[in-house]
């Protein structure tokens, strides 16, 4: 009975960790402290392990509603997301030269200047203005897929929500089609940490596979949403998320 109770509360958690992190991002904020609380008696990399297994499911979940309605740049998505793959995987194999401190005190800086821009200018990402894909765009895909997928294997936090301002501010895209966009990188991260997790061990693959099926669940919902009401309610739900970021990193600062 309390096994089942467990089940369902994760189920609960995941479901709104995929609701949110299909629209904007951040769902693991949500999803990685109910597996820690849940699985108490499992070492750290089993419980990071299962999680990535449960967020590569809802974020393929996510991509397979978003693909049929968003038009995809794949001329600037393809390289981009091997970018981020392969530098997700070696910031996996850095996690103990690098200090995760300091990386968290960085994304906290740029968090503060994301939110602090994005609430400035009320029209961005509202239109959808980006119309060319030469060989600086790609190189700036590259050079931002590289810095976050390394991110992203090294810490994690936030990464999806870094992914969806650059493809905002940078290359013009409106919040629906950067959020689409930002799945298909994550897609490329989260894959890589898997396949640096899975070989050693470190994913329980029954409960992680019951555990996603609540977080498809949330992200197909997410993504419907999203389509649903489009860029303006995006934005809300990003400023919305990137407080609640920059709250939660910052009282992890203070409290050290």
């Amino acid at each position: 009975m309390l096994f089942e109770t467990s089940i369902y509360l994760l189920g609960l958690f995941a479901f709104c960790a995929g609701l949110i992190d299909a629209a904007v991002g951040g769902g693991g904020l949500i999803q990685l402290p109910a597996l820690l609380h849940a699985l108490p008696q499992h070492a750290i990399p089993t419980v990071l392990g299962t999680n990535k297994l449960v967020v590569l499911a809802g974020n393929l979940s996510s991509i397979s509603t978003y693909i049929k309605r968003i038009r995809i740049v794949w001329k600037l998505m393809l390289p981009t997301m091997v970018a981020a793959f392969v530098f997700a995987f070696l910031g996996a194999l850095s996690t103990s030269l690098i200090r995760k401190d300091v990386m968290e005190l960085l994304v906290f800086c740029i968090l503060v200047v994301m939110a602090t821009y994005t609430f400035a200018k009320k029209d961005l990402g509202r239109s959808h203005t980006h119309s060319t894909c030469g060989a600086k765009e790609i190189a700036l895909g590259v050079l931002f897929g590289a810095l976050i997928g390394f991110y992203d294997g090294v810490f994690g936090p936030g990464s999806g929500s870094l992914l969806l301002f650059v493809f905002v501010k940078y290359f013009g895209f409106d919040f629906l089609n950067a959020s689409a966009s930002a799945k298909l990188v994550n897609l490329g991260t989260f894959s890589a940490a898997l396949l640096f997790f899975a070989p050693a061990g470190h994913v329980l693959w029954a409960l992680g596979g019951v555990v996603a099926l609540f977080n498809m669940a949330g992200s197909m919902a997410g993504a419907f949403l999203a389509l649903r009401y489009g860029s303006g309610f995006i934005r809300i739900l990003f400023l919305i998320l990137l407080v609640f970021l920059i709250g939660r990193m910052g009282l992890a600062l203070l409290g050290r």
